[in-house]
């Protein structure tokens, strides 16, 4: 969800303020992909390399993330939306860490889209971690090392039992993969937009999902239609 301080800064406000309109952007888009039936959604919120950032930009964006899981706890109950956490726990502070807990236990039981929020994630730390359990488990004689496939290590990362994503957005023009879901993202299509994420509403959502659903997927094979030679 790039752009939030670009936008703020555009408009001469400080940073924190291009987070709270972002912040303030996700709810339409989240009953936007629960209306038209998406089966996952996981929102890039905080990467393990923002703890980078000043202090005191930090410490609002922790606030803001307590806050707006208060705030949209009903929301996501009205959807049927499950609510799901990725990254790690160690470094994030108490509060938020029960706000978090406590909106994935209230939704637990619901049964439509799942709501994945990675907070203090980074793709290469959760293989590590998925290489670490991997490793324990052989160690302890629950696996062997020829037992360790891709199922095996896709069962070991945060998104376990989650589908792999069909798609990709990066707002703002960004044109990396800024360390997120990098073994999920194998086959994953990719759709940059310019807007920034403060104004991406659930007509660039609708935009995104046309583009997607006008591509061929081969997965390595050949496009349907073209005779093999």
């Amino acid at each position: 969800m790039d752009g939030n301080g670009r936008w703020a800064e555009s408009r001469g406000l400080p940073r924190i303020a291009g987070h709270r309109e972002g912040a303030r952007r996700v709810r339409g888009v989240v009953e936007e992909c629960a209306r038209l039936g998406v089966q996952a959604l996981t929102l890039y919120s905080f990467s393990s390399e923002n703890w980078k950032r000043p202090e005191d930009e930090v410490t609002a964006l922790m606030e803001l993330a307590r806050h707006h899981l208060q705030l949209e706890r009903q929301m996501m109950l009205a959807n049927d939306v499950r609510f799901r956490r990725i990254g790690r726990r160690e470094g994030l502070p108490a509060p938020v860490l029960a706000e978090l807990d406590r909106t994935e236990d209230e939704t637990s039981r619901c049964r439509g889209m799942t709501l994945c929020l990675a907070m203090n994630y980074g793709a290469r730390q959760e293989m590590v971690d998925a290489v670490r359990a991997l490793a324990q488990r052989v160690r302890r004689g629950e696996l062997g090392p020829t037992d360790i496939d891709e199922d095996a290590i896709s069962g070991a990362l945060d998104t376990r039992g989650l589908p792999d994503p069909d798609l990709l957005i990066r707002t703002a023009g960004e044109r990396r993969l800024s360390n997120f879901l990098l073994w999920q993202l194998s086959y994953a299509e990719l759709h940059v937009t310019d807007v920034l994420w403060p104004e991406f509403r659930e007509a660039e959502l609708r935009a995104a999902l046309d583009d997607f659903g006008a591509r061929q997927r081969t997965y390595g094979g050949l496009p349907r239609g073209v005779p093999a030679p």
